[in-house]
């Protein structure tokens, strides 16, 4: 397809064709992506975007570089350097799992817990969460930007993704450490009130079907080690037993085909009750969650 980006071509002819390239190649959602991209140029939101659609504005300088890069399935957070997470608007790249939609429904579990607490509690209270395997931070900057008092703490091993939770969780107060989370905050144990992981899952085996997961997110933030993908799981299982007090609650998110082994996971331990499965938005199996005996 040809790309023109001198004067004669229009911001409306060229987001047009750029969509046409972005569907060509497989992109889920071409027209969003295409706009998005051409939004990240100008330096506008998408809704101004989309009415300087019916204007004159002329196609942005790089703009064909940007649409080349997510054709070739690039994620289009990598492109703009920016991923959305419930209100944060979190620095993503190279080297750091990116953020989904599906996540914002396990945070507001542990959110809904943590904001129960404060109203027993009464005035002034304060609470506890931890994040187990944060990655770029979202799950730990949700929890300390939402709920009032709560003190987050946060562990990251990967020395390519520890540097943007650092960045993304500067001023939130969040306690971020650079370490394994099967060792990480021995001096909270059995005092912690919520303990929230979305861990690495993927069998060993099982190959992502996204080709923006499976060509860019690290392998580290993927698979879970061993056959059925459980070793991560169950480490971040084991930290929640140690750090949460009695009554603490843990919500761990997982593949949807991993429901029955995580519901086996918290039961084997003898350390979880009120074990329940929660479904996303998309009504599939998502997190499974329960209270330390």
């Amino acid at each position: 397809m040809r790309w023109v980006t001198d004067t004669s071509d229009s911001l409306a002819d060229v987001v047009k064709r750029a969509t046409a390239v972005l569907a060509a190649a497989g992109v889920p959602s071409p027209a969003v992506d295409a706009q998005l991209l051409a939004a990240h140029l100008l330096g506008v939101g998408r809704g101004e975007l989309v009415a300087m659609l019916f204007g004159t504005a002329v196609a942005p300088s790089g703009y064909d570089a940007l649409v080349a890069r997510r054709a070739a399935r690039e994620p289009l957070q990598h492109i703009t350097g920016t991923a959305y997470f419930r209100h944060l608007e979190l620095a993503v790249g190279k080297g750091v799992f990116v953020p989904r939609l599906e996540t914002e429904s396990v945070v507001q579990l542990a959110i809904d817990v943590l904001t129960q607490l404060n109203q027993e509690r009464g005035a002034g209270a304060s609470t506890l969460a931890a994040d187990l395997g944060t990655g770029s931070g979202a799950i730990a900057g949700a929890l300390a930007t939402e709920v009032p008092g709560c003190a987050v703490f946060a562990v990251e091993l990967s020395e390519d993704a520890y540097p943007w939770a650092d960045r993304n969780l500067a001023g939130t107060g969040v306690t971020l450490v650079h370490g394994d989370m099967r060792e990480a905050f021995a001096e909270l144990d059995g005092t912690v009130d919520v303990v929230v992981s979305n861990p690495p899952y993927i069998p060993a085996n099982a190959i992502p079907r996204d080709l923006e997961v499976r060509l860019h997110d690290p392998h580290m933030a993927l698979y879970g080690g061993g056959a059925d993908g459980m070793e991560m799981p169950t480490a971040a299982a084991a930290t929640a037993a140690r750090l949460l007090r009695p009554g603490g609650y843990f919500v761990m998110e997982h593949a949807e085909v991993q429901a029955a082994q995580m519901v086996a996971l918290f039961e084997g331990s003898g350390k979880f009750e009120n074990i329940r499965t929660h479904v996303d938005l998309t009504g599939r199996d998502r997190a499974t969650s329960g209270y330390r005996r």
